[in-house]
């Protein structure tokens, strides 16, 4: 009797050292993203993995088997706005886990692995996506309306003398100017991180959304979101978003860091077809390429083309192209620099795998080194995003007033002499007010107010002040 028990004592040891010898991998925790048209779970993991993916119906349900694991730690998330009701685990074998994941509705589920990388270890990604209808619907949102001035703001006396501002109607079918405005990173991808937590995708996307409501102020200028909420989106993947939505312009904004958290002032880039202008560029671009392993882009298919056509084509479309860019980014640079100090005086050009749309004129705004202690300060500031959005939209108006797509309505007023001359920015001078700005550019003083973010009607000697475009000229 006693030598069974010492053999049985002997074979569940084995069995355990078997076992933990299989069982190297962990599962230690699950995130969750929702996109517009899809849901990510990632898996965080101690070590690689072998898995496969399956549905099953009524109800809804997918099944994913992780082999060669166990639960390290429970998987808990917030599944409200997504199709998921529940997720729930069990070891089938002790070295192999079963997450099933309850349903609301069918989904279409896509599955991978990626490899550890500077800011995560092994990860299984899988992405949940909706039905067509709704992948459909979420693609083509609502524009945004125009934000109106608020009712209770009290109006300012203005002279009787003050012309109304009466613009004629444009003939039918004069379409807005579209710009495409890109947050950088999201989801799992958190970007640059300052010294006290900030991320730079939460961050850029507060600038992006001020820019979007800064631009959809002006008649004639629709701003489109290529991600709206905390998501990832491959890079590709942003620059078809934008030609979908037709823009015309693509800008993507960023907040970097640098190795030397000294590095500060904010950069404009446009694409460059023979390597960086800086080793500065370079490293940036480097690192911004780098989001699609932290993502996962997944394979970039060839068209079926004559190559040395589609290569002539391609270099064409893509010099006049960069040419459009760098326009847009001397202005852009410009302004603002009159609100921020600046990393370089000119627009640098790097290899921006986000830049290389050969048909939409595109920049990368670096707003400033969020490994910079003082920088990362401001950059958190709703006062200071606004001043960035604000420059960079006046950049973008300077440049459509000189070249306005055919078509549009800013082409129109341009061509019928409406849009006004002169400075599109004012400078606050002793004993001006907002009334007296408003008469002399005859705009009205909503206006003004609207495209400045104003709360009140109080001014500053030396303010700055962004003048709508679509004013009629009266010098």
């Amino acid at each position: 009797m006693r030598i069974r028990a010492l053999v049985a004592v002997v074979g569940l040891l084995l069995t355990a050292v078997t076992v933990d010898a299989l069982a190297v991998t962990q599962v230690k925790s699950m995130r969750l993203w929702r996109a517009p048209d899809n849901t990510r779970l990632v898996f965080d993991l101690s070590g690689p993995v072998q898995h496969s993916v399956f549905t099953l119906t009524a109800p809804d349900r997918l099944v994913i088997d992780i082999n060669g694991a166990t639960l390290g730690a429970p998987l808990n998330v917030s599944t409200s706005n997504t199709p998921i009701t529940s997720v729930r685990s069990a070891q089938r074998t002790p070295t192999d886990l079963r997450v099933v994941v309850d349903l609301k509705k069918a989904v279409s589920p896509k599955s991978f692995t990626l490899a550890p990388n500077a800011q995560y270890g092994n990860r299984l990604v899988v992405d949940l996506y909706d039905q067509e209808a709704d992948a459909i619907a979420a693609s083509n949102p609502t524009p945004p309306p125009t934000p109106q001035p608020p009712a209770t703001t009290p109006a300012v006396p203005v002279t009787p003398a003050q012309p109304a501002i009466k613009l004629p109607p444009p003939p039918s079918g004069k379409r807005d100017i579209v710009v495409a405005i890109d947050a950088g990173h999201g989801g799992e991808d958190p970007g640059a991180s300052g010294s006290r937590g900030q991320h730079e995708k939460d961050i850029v996307l507060q600038i992006a959304k001020e820019l979007q409501r800064q631009i959809n102020t002006e008649k004639g200028y629709r701003a489109e979101l290529t991600r709206t909420g905390d998501y990832f989106i491959p890079l590709r993947k942003r620059t078809e978003i934008a030609r979908k939505k037709g823009a015309d312009l693509f800008v993507s904004i960023h907040a970097d860091a640098a190795p030397s958290k000294a590095a500060f002032g904010a950069s404009v880039f446009a694409l460059s077809d023979r390597g960086a202008t800086s080793e500065t560029a370079r490293w940036l671009a480097d690192t911004e390429n780098r989001s699609d392993l932290i993502g996962g882009a997944g394979n970039v298919s060839l068209d079926d083309k004559d190559r040395m056509l589609a290569g002539v084509l391609l270099d064409l479309s893509m010099t006049a192209t960069l040419s459009s860019s760098l326009n847009v980014g001397q202005k852009v640079l410009g302004n603002m620099g009159r609100v921020t100090p600046l990393h370089k005086q000119r627009v640098e050009q790097a290899g921006f795998m986000v830049l290389k749309s050969p048909d939409i004129p595109s920049i990368l705004v670096e707003t400033g080194f969020i490994s910079n202690a003082n920088e990362a300060a401001k950059l958190a500031t709703r006062g200071h995003q606004q001043a960035l959005a604000r420059s960079i939209h006046t950049g973008v108006r300077q440049f459509f007033q000189q070249n306005p797509p055919p078509g549009t309505y800013i082409a129109w007023l341009r061509d019928s002499g409406k849009i006004a001359q002169g400075p599109r920015e004012h400078t606050v001078r002793p004993g001006e007010t907002l009334a007296m700005i408003a008469v002399r550019y005859q705009v009205s003083v909503a206006a003004l107010r609207s495209s400045n973010s104003l709360k009140s009607d109080e001014l500053k000697v030396g303010q700055h002040l962004d003048i709508p475009t679509t004013a009629l000229a009266s010098q």
